[in-house]
């Protein structure tokens, strides 16, 4: 039996990945992206590509652009300069709703919506998709079970009789409801005390193994970014600093990313 293959080295944005995986079509590729705001450059020349199933984590301090990067995957902000392609067309060429929707989105402030129930906010989707009422309710059963919310007790449930946790939970449950191939992550654990945030880690972990969905994940925690992401790229000032494995990522020796790894000596 032959040798497993070798990660890619020494290649701008595909550093970490396998030479199998660099011929597969990426699920999300950045090709020099660029974007300016008020004349102030917020990423520059910006190359990468994420690979199906696997976890890249953004990490970077506040204001190097990890956000402005994940808003463009899904179409909510479009380049200054080059071009961010989804399942091989650029978002320019999606249309804008059917792009958005293809695509799961978790946020910190999760983004609930107060009126509707637990079951109403993870049916959204679906519900606009046209899935009929016996389907709409199966997912949402199922995946409430998933993410440790009995049905039952939940699904009729508010936001605002819910715990930070529990809204996280539901958020997320909402971003997988329509099965999309793709999960957005913009700090979502970021608000929560550390023994909530160290759970639903531990949850994303467990439902990335059920579901084996391609995600990008925003956090300026290296601790987080270490535990979670199956690659990190570092962001400072716009720019890719590194890009790599854990394993890897914890050798570097730039400037940037020693300081970031500094903090596991705290």
């Amino acid at each position: 039996m032959g040798q497993p293959a070798r990660p890619v080295t020494g290649v701008p944005g595909l550093t970490g990945l396998t030479p199998l995986q660099c011929f597969c079509m990426p699920a999300v590729e950045f090709r020099g992206v660029g974007f300016q705001v008020d004349g102030k450059t917020v990423l520059s020349q910006l190359s990468f590509v994420v690979e199906p199933g696997e976890t890249l984590v953004l990490l970077g301090r506040s204001g190097s652009g990890k956000t402005t990067a994940l808003k463009m995957t899904n179409g909510m902000l479009l380049p200054t300069s080059g071009e961010v392609l989804v399942d091989g067309r650029t978002t320019v060429e999606w249309d804008p709703i059917r792009l958005k929707r293809r695509i799961g989105y978790v946020i910190q402030e999760v983004g609930l919506f107060p009126h509707f129930t637990v079951a109403e906010n993870v049916g959204l989707v679906p519900k606009l998709e046209q899935w009929s009422r016996p389907d709409i309710d199966r997912r949402v059963d199922e995946l409430l079970s998933k993410v440790g919310l009995d049905p039952g007790e939940f699904r009729a449930r508010y936001p605002r009789q819910l715990s930070g946790g529990q809204r996280q939970r539901v958020g997320v449950a909402r971003a997988l409801a329509a099965d999309p191939a793709l999960l957005l992550f913009d700090e979502p654990f970021g608000a929560l005390d550390p023994v909530t945030r160290c759970e639903l880690q531990q949850q994303f972990l467990a439902l990335r193994r059920d579901f084996q969905k391609t995600s990008i994940f925003v956090t300026h925690d290296v601790r987080e970014a270490l535990r979670l992401g199956t690659r990190i790229a570092l962001l400072a000032s716009g720019r890719l600093e590194i890009i790599a494995p854990p394993d890897e990522f914890r050798r570097a020796q730039s400037e940037e990313a020693c300081a970031f790894l500094a903090g596991l000596e705290d």
